[in-house]
Order: C-alpha cells, then sequence, then structure tokens
C-alpha cells in the first residue's frame, strides 16, 4: 500500500530543510477574476502558489510549484478522492453536515478574500492573505464563519506557511468523531510512485496511521524528480487535543485529525482557534531538523529521537 523509499531515515543528512538558502522576495497580488490569490518569487515567471477562494466552493491551495521549480506538488480533485482539493480545511461532522467531502455550492459561502500583506521588503519577510467563508446549514443560514490567515516566507530552497484558523460559531456547533478531518494535504499520489510518511516518533507510513505526534511529513517522488518534494506539517501546544493523531491514508493523503479523539463543540458567539505550519522542501528528510524547528514554532523542546 505505501511504496517505500529511504529519503527519511535520521542518517541521512537533511539538504534543504535547515533553511539556510538565501531569502527572496514575495509578492502576492489578487487573480484576474478575483477567486485567487497569486504569490510570486523575485516577480518573476508562474506563481509559485495559488489561493483558490471562489464564491460557492471552499478555499484551497492549489497548484504549489516546488521551490527549485521541478514539479507541483499538490493535486486538484484526484480520480481516487474527487472531494480533496490540494491543501484544505474541511470539518467531517458539523452539526450533522459533511464538510470534508463536500466543497460545493451549498455548503460554503465566501464572505471575504484578502491580501493583508502583499509583498516582502525591509519592513516585512512574509506575505499574508486571509480567506472568510460562511459554512452552511441545510437551509443555507451559517453554521459557523470560518476565516483562514496564511502568512508565507521562503527562500531558495524551502517555503514555510503558517496557518491561523478561526471557527466562530452561529449557533451551538457540535464536531462528531470521526477518523479525518481538519487541515488535509493531497499530493499528487499514483499506484507505485516513491513515497513516504514519517512522524516526529520515528513511526512511518501505516504505522503513523492514527498515532498521536507533534509533527509529521509526506514525501513524494514527483514526475521529472530523481528525489522527493516534501511537506512537513507541524502541530502547535495551544491546539487543543495537541499532540493530535494523524490520518494517513492508502494514497499518502495526510492531516491532524481532533475529531479522532471524540466529539468537541464551540458554543454560539464563541470562537475555537487553530494553528499549523507548513514546510516545503525537496531532498532529503533529516527528522532533528525538522524536531527543532518545530520547536521554533511551537516554544517547546522534546527529546530528540535516538
Amino acid at each position: 500500500m505505501y511504496p517505500s523509499v529511504l529519503a527519511c531515515l535520521p542518517f541521512f543528512l537533511s539538504a534543504v530543510a535547515s533553511g539556510q538558502g538565501s531569502e527572496v522576495k514575495l509578492h502576492a497580488k489578487l487573480g484576474e477574476t478575483g477567486d485567487s490569490i497569486l504569490v510570486f518569487r523575485n516577480r518573476e515567471g508562474d506563481p509559485i502558489l495559488t489561493q483558490v477562494a471562489k464564491p460557492e466552493f471552499r478555499p484551497f491551495l492549489h497548484p504549489i510549484k516546488a521551490p527549485d521549480g521541478q514539479g507541483q506538488l499538490t493535486e486538484f480533485s484526484p480520480g481516487h478522492h474527487r472531494h480533496q482539493t490540494g491543501i484544505y480545511w474541511g470539518l467531517t461532522r458539523v452539526n450533522g453536515r459533511d464538510f470534508f467531502h463536500h466543497p460545493e455550492e451549498g455548503y460554503w459561502r465566501r464572505a471575504d478574500l484578502k491580501i493583508i500583506t502583499a509583498e516582502t521588503d525591509h519592513e516585512s519577510n512574509a506575505v499574508e492573505w486571509q480567506t472568510t467563508y460562511e459554512m452552511l446549514a441545510e437551509d443555507g443560514s451559517p453554521l459557523m464563519l470560518e476565516t483562514q490567515t496564511w502568512t508565507m516566507t521562503a527562500d531558495e530552497n524551502q517555503y514555510e506557511l503558517t496557518l491561523n484558523w478561526r471557527g466562530q460559531a452561529k449557533t451551538k456547533v457540535q464536531v462528531g468523531r470521526y477518523d479525518y478531518g481538519g487541515l488535509f494535504i493531497r499530493m499528487p499520489w499514483k499506484p507505485g510512485i516513491q513515497g513516504e510518511v514519517l512522524n516526529s516518533a520515528r513511526q512511518s507510513n501505516e504505522m503513523a496511521e492514527g498515532q498521536r505526534a507533534v509533527w509529521l511529513d509526506v514525501g513524494m517522488q514527483l514526475e521529472g524528480r530523481d528525489d522527493l518534494a516534501h511537506i512537513a506539517i507541524f502541530d502547535h501546544p495551544d491546539n487543543k487535543g495537541f499532540p493530535q493523531p494523524w490520518r494517513v491514508d492508502g494514497q499518502l493523503g495526510v492531516g491532524p485529525v481532533r475529531a479522532r479523539l471524540g466529539d468537541w463543540q464551540i458554543q454560539q458567539g464563541e470562537t475555537e482557534t487553530i494553528q499549523h505550519r507548513l514546510v516545503i522542501y525537496t531532498g532529503q528528510c533529516d527528522d532533528k531538523e525538522l524536531t527543532k524547528r518545530w520547536s521554533d514554532f511551537s516554544g517547546q523542546i522534546i527529546p530528540p529521537p535516538r
């Protein structure tokens, strides 16, 4: 089920995950139709990342170009999971409504899309943008107002994306227990592809399914590459349920799943805040370096793997 590659074994040295490349300038702008935000590196060529935000379809990141330009790290609506849309947020049971398998009209209604910081300069080393959507009840009324604020930095070797997710309950909200739902990553898997998942406890592939960990890394050999492209996802100590269990499906789709621990609620008028960070890079995976970077993000230290 999980073709394995020796790219994440701990005795390998990381070529890229240390973030030691020189900084580059980023520029974010609205797409021509006003339904997307495009992020460019050094104002050159095609965008390296696209935030899609249509009026009646859930927001998602796709495509994301590999930092070295060789390959695309996300996939939209693959044949094996038509409902999956690159990098996205989809809770599976919200007052009985399924926002994970339903990205379409009748479930989502855009309230706002805006760029907060359009360009990196001497005052800011990041670009930042925000999407706000109503998550709809069956009668069209809003169950929750969902706001995603993304902050992006980059150098020559990697991108770093920090997500602040806020869910404001318009009525009492219960997220039902389920094996997946929340932040989810869909890379372009296909049968026979070389790929591997590794978590902070050094559990890999199917052994990482359902396990709690402070970070998880998924790597895949994209077309035209002789190494792997990676997306590492960090959990944060302020998130309830930390460290959260992780979904790892048979096609290497991954994401943290608070609902795996049981039902959770947001009272009417209250707001739940959840934080994650993604590190996108290519080459070999160094789990000790990822743990160090997780510590920088979280402000906590965990013992290094032995």
